[in-house]
């Protein structure tokens, strides 16, 4: 039931305060934001469009059109250097980034950058 699935929820947030210590989940909140804003301001320097504003870890980004977003996204998860997945953002097909691991590295990020740019290629010469 759904009040079971918040009740074990609260078992994980335990397990991470009592592991981390509060200073350790601002230290890893503060290293996810920072790693979707690298994301987010990487991928805008190459052109693509950034929908929101980084707040935590989550980033919506789209290519010129509808189609070449999906099409980009397809290319991303046939890849497999990152998984991000499709959402719908005021009318507008959108990927999202959901940077979510405390083991993500800056490279992590500039090798998800590197492909999010090639995806784009491929979509772009596959009309």
């Amino acid at each position: 039931t759904p009040s079971m699935s918040k009740r074990a929820r609260s078992i994980e947030l335990w397990a991470i305060l009592k592991t981390l210590g509060r200073e350790g989940v601002v230290a890893l909140i503060e290293q996810l934001r920072s790693h979707a804003q690298n994301f987010a301001s990487q991928l805008h320097e190459r052109g693509f469009a950034i929908h929101n504003d980084i707040v935590f870890n989550q980033v919506l980004v789209s290519c010129d059109s509808d189609k070449e977003t999906q099409r980009t996204l397809a290319a991303i998860q046939d890849m497999g250097d990152c998984w991000c997945g499709a959402s719908t953002w005021r009318g507008r097909s959108v990927i999202r980034i959901s940077v979510c691991s405390w083991a993500t590295t800056s490279e992590d990020i500039d090798r998800s950058v590197h492909s999010f740019c090639a995806a784009r290629k491929i979509a772009r010469t596959s009309y």
